[in-house]
Formats: C-alpha cells, structure tokens, sequence
C-alpha cells in the first residue's frame, strides 16, 4: 500500500504590517494550494492576486499530462511522428529545461516520467517494478530524446515512446508567471504553491521562511530571509512506499531508474521558481557532490541539504538576496 505524508516544507514567520494584518487569496491548482499573501492594507493587490491566479489555470491546463486535451499530452501523442509547434512561452520553458538537464548531467530530466510510471507513483500506486521494465523505461530517457527547431519554434522526439512531464518544474515555473503578473500593482507580497515552492516579492525587510525538518514537522532546520528570491524544497516524506522494511520514495533518479536515497531533504534558494523547483529535484538525486559543482558554477544559487541520516544540514553557494541561518 502506498502511504503519503504530506508536510509544510517552509512556514512563514512573516514579520507583522503596521496593521498587523495579513490577507490572503488562493485557488486550488495543480493538485495543490496556491496562495498570494498582502499586506491587509494593499486593497488594489488582492484584485491583482486573483487576475494572477486565472493565469495558473490557464498553465494547469497547458502543462498537465493528466488531461487529453493539454498542450502537452497534445506533444507527447505526436512529436514522435511529426514536429509539434509550441507555443512561445512552454517553447522557453522547455528549452530551459534541456539545458538543466545538460547542466546536472541527468539527474534532473523532464523526460523521466515513464520511470514513475513504471514504479507507479503517477497514479500513487507504488510498486517495485520487473528489471526488464526499468530499463525500458530507461531506453527512452535523457535530454538527447528531445528535438528542438528555433525557427519554427516547434519540438519533435527522437523515437516513439518519449514523453514528458513537467511535474518537477510546473509549480515554479506557474509561481514566476504569477510573479510577473503581479509584480506590476504590488511592492510586497508572498507566493506559494502547496508544500514545497514559494516566491518572495518586496518588503523593506523581506520576508522570513522557515525551512522544516522532513522527519518533524515541530521543528525547523533553518529559517531564511528572502528578498525577492524563490525557494523550493524536494523530500521523501510526501510520496513514498514501503517493501521488504525498504522505503522507496517518489523521487526517482533518470540515470539508474531507482528511487534517490542518499538525502532526506535539499531546499533550493535562487531568482526563479522554476529554476529552484528543478534544481531541488536534481540536487535530492545527485546528492553533495552535485550541488556542490553546481553552486560552484553558478553564483546566485543557494543549497540547503540534509543527508539521509544526518543530523545537521549542509550550506553550498550564495545568494545575495537572503540570509540563512542554520538552527
């Protein structure tokens, strides 16, 4: 039986407004919570939040893979025989996505998705499933299965059967769309999507985040001060199965077709959520080694990781708009 845990990987500790109110509107997308958080007296805002939000359903139904008529289930039935013209905006984001895929060597990879089918976490039914299996599902991996025309801006795949789903980015990349709608009407506001991603905009002193512990949801590893920077957090605690006394969790590693095990937890800290969102899955796969060289690479991204069965977290790179204080 699959057990799920769902747990709050940042809390808030907003600092209070001179009224010391907050408002708050959300809408429920993407099988989450997605949530705009004002000051109680920034009344033209909360029309900006909601004209904000309608953009999230419009990406929901561009992005997903479990609805027929998606822009991307559209992709998935026929790039493999003809190029698929994408719009523009899906276009970048999917060439974004390439060359993270390039930049973590694999570990992050949009076309990984017939692996968490075949372990079936995408309809959360999880299974260990035949060798045989994985390594069909393997055979139609990586970054090099995807195709791209720039001139006339459409995708094509290398072989039937490639598909890809962008569960591992969607949730970042909706926040910075809301983000760039909303940044026109407000100076100060907090964007989160369910669990695990949140975007800072504003605020003279920024906004302060606590970062949760995966094993206790009572107790933080960090608190961070963000300043118009995003963060995501990637876990085992969410989705996961247990087989033979073995936990299997839903985050699965492109280059060996296992469930990742080596890190409990890794928060993402840089300028876009779609960046971050990605990056956190990759670093849970790749474990120290690769958000070391990462960082290292690329100034302006922050890791914060716990290996599994560490009791304090690791610190790799910087980022100039937050402050991070390991409790």
């Amino acid at each position: 039986m699959l057990k799920r845990r769902a747990f709050l990987n940042f809390s808030p500790i907003r600092p209070a407004p001179p009224s010391g109110y907050w408002q708050r509107v959300s809408r429920a997308a993407m099988a989450c919570r997605f949530e705009v958080t004002l000051p109680l007296e920034d009344q033209a805002g909360v029309s900006a939040a909601r004209q904000a939000l309608d953009e999230v359903d419009r990406l929901e139904d561009q992005l997903t893979i479990f609805r027929e008529n998606s822009e991307v289930s559209f992709i998935n039935r026929e790039a493999a025989t003809n190029p698929v013209r994408v719009e523009q905006s899906l276009f970048s984001l999917l060439l974004l996505c390439r060359e993270l895929c390039r930049e973590t060597g694999g570990a992050f990879d949009i076309t990984s998705g017939r692996l968490s089918r075949c372990w079936g976490f995408l309809r959360r039914q999880g299974r260990i499933p035949e060798p045989d299996e994985i390594e069909g599902a393997r055979a139609l991996i990586g970054g090099d299965k995807l195709l791209f025309d720039y001139e006339s801006r459409a995708i094509r795949f290398a072989r039937p059967g490639v598909e890809i789903n962008l569960g591992s980015v969607g949730k970042g990349y909706a926040l910075d769309r809301v983000a760039a709608v909303i940044r026109k009407s407000v100076r100060a506001a907090l964007l989160s999507a369910g669990s695990s991603s949140i975007l800072a905009i504003g605020g003279a002193k920024g906004w302060t985040v606590g970062v949760r512990h995966p094993g206790d949801k009572e107790r933080r590893l960090a608190v961070a001060q963000l300043r118009d920077a995003a963060l995501s957090t990637s876990g085992g605690e969410e989705q996961f199965f247990e087989y033979g006394g073995k936990r299997y969790g839903h985050i699965i590693d492109p280059r060996a077709g296992w469930p990742a095990d080596r890190v409990a937890s890794v928060t993402v800290i840089a300028q876009s959520a779609a960046v971050t969102d990605a990056l956190a899955t990759a670093f849970y796969v790749g474990g120290p080694e690769l958000a070391a060289s990462y960082c290292d690479a690329h100034p302006g991204v922050l890791a914060l990781m716990l290996e599994s069965g560490a009791d304090r977290p690791i610190l790799f790179g910087s980022n100039d708009n937050c402050d991070v204080e390991i409790i």
